[in-house]
């Protein structure tokens, strides 16, 4: 930019241009830059930078130098004097000693040390050494100035005094470094007969010359000062005479200072202590649009705005403070030039700020939305519910990104299906959410079906996100629905951006953004964080679909491996309860099974984990439990048969995965008879059962706990109760009294109070008070529940007879079963029941041993049971027309409808079934 001129046409120059050396003029092109003083202070001295300071800095390194090589030949001196003053010391004492008149006497005395010791401490302290010390020719002292080291080896060479000569070492002792000498005590031929030693520490020697040092080094630190001064007096005269710098020096830094003040894209001002404008630089002339003859003149005389020239003629420091200026902002800078000495005034920087904060306002938005996609990513998705997911998106855009926000889904993905493109934008809607609760929009749970020319359905079969900035002019929208659109514009929603849920290539549903009166509409940049928070929330809900999917599997397999219908027995009034976990189905469950002899086994297990594979283990387990309870097997033996599937399970899935595959179940089984009330129970690894009594106590029995099923490592025991009619059995999982914020025994605890709560109520009754009382409100495991209320067979529906070993005792045998059947009204089956038993008595007669029993049980069905002491079982065989035996279990299979064999702690019973005839009742 041209530099303002004068109305003459040239440049005139200031009124104050000769009073302050630090302000000058604009130059015109080609006039060389005016005078700037250097910088004062030591500090250019020092620096180095001029003549003057590096003659004053080799002054002073010489000077010094050469006071310190003084110094340190003073130190050396002194410390060889030292040394030697300590080793002539310790010799004389030393000599004097040896030589003193008693010395060798004493030494040729039965005991030197009581007449040499107070002699030699006499001779120290006169002669101020450190120690005397006489010894013999070994070494040994006779004398020491600590009497405990008398006795004791000489430290030191004794080697040379022992040949006669004299020795001086310098060594470091307990007290410091010293010098001590040792010479020789000879008799009167010439032999040594013992040695002194003297010895001083150096320090004490030194003590003069130490003292000295101070008044050296006083003398040589004010030849020091001296020498400073001189040099300094010196190189101010000489920095005086050159002015610090060469011409050519000067001269550049004038052209640089020149064009920084000028190519600057920051305008200065220089003003006056009187308010004058002294300098004002081509950007500054720009940005505030100065007359040409503005350098002199008063600020407020210049034409700028009142707050302008307010805050440029105050002198007050000033940071960042924002102007007007036409059309421009500009940020002013303001600081005073008087500090320090200065001349009074003030220095003003102008910088245009405009663009600058247009480009803040979009970078604080940018950052906005970015931590509005960073909390996204945070808060949508933490629960794999399909509806809470799209809740969580409602509630992070609002109100941050809009005031109203509504998700619909396509009804397959609320059972976790898979959506199929439809032409139909038809969809649920499962969230709202706003900065009102009363806003007409569709609320949730209404399937809406959005007519095509909607921007809903545009985007559902476009899959792409729509802004509609103004609803009232959006006619697609408005055909919706007249009436609610009508009451929507009324309610102040005036805005619309639309978004479809894509994940992974597959269209959920659509997210509907709405702003209302207050809000700025919608614009098109804002539709990439629509489509961003859609995306985002989109994998979320995915996500939640698949596993929603998954868990419904599980759960339906699940449901279609447990019990639908508990089997019809007399022996047990019987109540369950089975709910999966939340977050994952596994593998507990229950069963009820007739066994026979009216009685019934009760069954309850878990198997570890969560999942499909939890659920199939435990549905291969029910049926194993299924199959080996028709073997009419003890609960231990049961459990050592499905302990070992287990195992065998668990190494097929290891061989199968190439790892080690742990699978691990929990079980207990028990057996009740009806007719004793007697129970058999056996747990492997499971929690013991619960047991209500008839007056109302409640007991965990004390069963053997058992390792778990798969482990192999024990056998399993059998704990036996009886039981009285009316008694309550209680089997459960861990997972009704095991949480994660509570305790199994405050659990187990919880559980007992609630049994003797509901001591007298239905297992029915009792299995809704338990879940109410234990069941948390976010299960995490499954839980299974098995209530049972026990029943005794009256006495008249149970009769038995001890059987004769005697073949002729089975006509009377018949004869009997055949009046009790009579008295029971089951005459129609004493011909089949007389053939049943004469053969199975005759079978016992036969091929048994021991006493033989009958005993006929009417429940449900006509049981025949014969017992005795043989662990032989029978087997059903085909005889040939040449045969004469081998058909009577072949005519019992024939006759009864089950039949069979279970073995006992005494023998075996063979027992067999007959339907009851229609209108006998039991």
């Amino acid at each position: 930019m041209a530099r303002p001129r004068s109305r003459s046409g040239a440049r005139s120059a200031p009124w104050f241009a000769g009073r302050h050396p630090w302000v000058r003029r604009a130059r015109r092109p080609g006039q060389r830059a005016g005078r700037m003083r250097p910088v004062r202070g030591l500090w250019a001295w020092l620096s180095g930078r001029t003549v003057a300071g590096q003659v004053f800095i080799l002054q002073v390194i010489v000077a010094l130098l050469l006071v310190v090589a003084a110094v340190v030949a003073l130190v050396l001196q002194a410390r060889y004097d030292s040394q030697e003053e300590a080793r002539n010391r310790s010799v004389a004492v030393a000599q004097t000693f040896a030589n003193a008149p008693g010395t060798r006497a004493a030494l040729e005395s039965s005991d030197p040390t009581a007449l040499l010791q107070p002699r030699a401490e006499a001779a120290r302290k006169l002669s101020d050494v450190d120690f005397i010390v006489v010894t013999d020719t070994q070494g040994i002292r006779y004398t020491h100035p600590k009497p405990d080291r008398i006795g004791k080896k000489f430290v030191g060479t004794i080697g040379p005094a022992l040949q006669g000569r004299v020795v001086t070492e310098t060594i470091n002792g307990t007290i410091g470094p010293l010098v001590q000498a040792v010479v020789p005590v000879k008799d009167d031929h010439g032999n040594v007969v013992g040695l002194v030693s003297a010895g001083i520490t150096i320090a004490k020697v030194s003590g003069a010359v130490n003292r000295q040092l101070p008044i050296v080094l006083g003398a040589a630190a004010g030849t020091l000062v001296l020498a400073t001064g001189g040099t300094a007096l010196i190189s101010r005269r000489l920095k005086h005479q050159t002015h610090g710098l060469e011409p050519t020096e000067m001269a550049r830094m004038y052209e640089h200072h020149d064009a920084v003040l000028h190519a600057v894209r920051e305008g200065v001002l220089i003003l006056g202590g009187d308010g004058r404008l002294l300098l004002a630089n081509d950007e500054a002339c720009r940005l505030l649009d100065l007359p040409p003859d503005a350098e002199g003149r008063w600020i407020d005389d210049l034409g700028l705005d009142p707050r302008a020239a307010e805050v440029l003629g105050s002198g007050r420091t000033a940071t960042d403070v924002v102007i007007l200026s036409g059309d421009r902002l500009l940020a002013v800078n303001n600081r005073p030039t008087d500090r320090d000495g200065g001349p009074p005034g003030s220095v003003a920087t102008l910088r245009d700020s405009t663009e600058l904060r247009a480009l803040s306002g979009r970078a604080e938005g940018a950052r906005e939305q970015l931590r509005l996609l960073y909390d996204a990513g945070v808060d949508i998705g933490t629960t794999l519910d399909v509806v809470r997911t799209a809740e969580e998106l409602t509630q992070v855009a609002v109100p941050r990104f809009a005031d109203f926000v509504t998700v619909d889904l396509v009804e397959a993905v609320l059972t976790g299906g898979e959506p199929t493109p439809s032409a139909v934008a038809e969809m649920r809607r499962v969230a709202v959410h706003g900065v009102r609760d009363n806003a007409p929009l569709y609320r949730a749970g209404e399937l809406i079906r959005f007519v095509p020319s909607s921007p809903q359905a545009w985007g559902f079969g476009n899959g792409r996100a729509v802004v509609e900035p103004d609803l009232a002019a959006a006619p697609g929208w408005l055909a919706q629905d007249a009436d609610r659109t009508s009451r929507v514009l009324d309610f102040g929603i005036h805005s619309l951006i639309t978004a479809p849920l894509l994940a992974r290539g597959v269209l959920l549903g659509m997210v509907h953004f709405y702003r209302a009166r207050g809000s700025a509409p919608f614009a098109e940049e804002d539709l990439s964080l629509a489509e961003e928070l859609a995306a985002r929330a989109a994998v979320c809900i995915d996500n939640a679909r698949r596993y929603t999917r998954e868990h419904t599997v599980a759960v339906t397999l699940q449901h279609s491996l447990l019990p639908r219908n508990l089997p019809e027995q007399s022996a047990l009034d019987v109540a369950h309860r089975y709910l999966p976990a939340q977050e994952g189905v596994g593998g507990d469950w229950f069963d009820v099974v007739p066994l026979p002899g009216a009685r019934v086994a009760l069954v309850v297990g878990d198997v570890v984990g969560h999942g499909l594979h939890a659920a199939a283990t435990m549905g291969r387990l029910r049926t194993a439990v299924h199959n080996f309870s028709s073997l009419d097997l003890p609960p231990d033996e049961i459990l050592d048969h499905l302990d070992e599937l287990v195992g065998r399970i668990d190494q097929d899935e290891a061989s199968a995965d190439g790892g080690t595959a742990v699978i691990g179940a929990t079980c207990l089984y028990a057996i009740y008879d009806p007719v004793t009330g007697h129970c058999a129970m056996t747990r492997a690894g499971h929690l013991p059962p619960a047991v209500i009594h008839p007056d109302g106590s409640v007991e965990f029995p004390d069963l053997p706990a058992g390792p778990p099923l798969g482990l192999g490592s024990m056998p399993f025991e059998t704990a036996e109760l009886n039981l009285a009619e009316g008694s309550r059995l209680v089997l459960y999982t861990d997972g009704l009294v095991e949480v994660r914020d509570r305790d199994i025994d405050v659990g187990l605890e919880l559980l007992r109070s609630t049994l003797a709560g509901v001591a007298d109520r239905s297992p029915e009754e009792i299995c809704t008070a338990v879940l109410q009382a234990l069941l948390p409100a976010h299960p995490g495991d499954d839980i299974a529940l098995l209530v049972a209320r026990t029943r005794r067979l009256a006495p008249e529906q149970v009769a038995e007879w001890d059987v004769p070993y005697d073949p002729a005792a089975v006509g009377e045998v018949r004869a009997a079963v055949t009046r009790r059947l009579a008295d029971w009204g089951l005459d129609e089956l004493a011909f089949t029941t007389e053939l049943l038993l004469s053969e199975l008595i005759t079978n016992a007669i036969r091929h048994a041993t021991g006493p033989i029993r009958v005993r006929l049980l009417r429940d449900e069905s006509l049981i025949c049971e014969v017992s005795d002491t043989s662990s032989t079982s029978p087997h059903l065989r085909f005889a040939t027309t040449t045969d004469e035996g081998g058909r009577g279990l072949f005519l019992v299979a024939q006759f009864a409808e089950h039949w069979g064999t279970r073995y006992t702690a005494e023998g075996k019973v063979i027992w067999a079934e007959q339907p009851l005839p229609p209108g006998s009742g039991r």
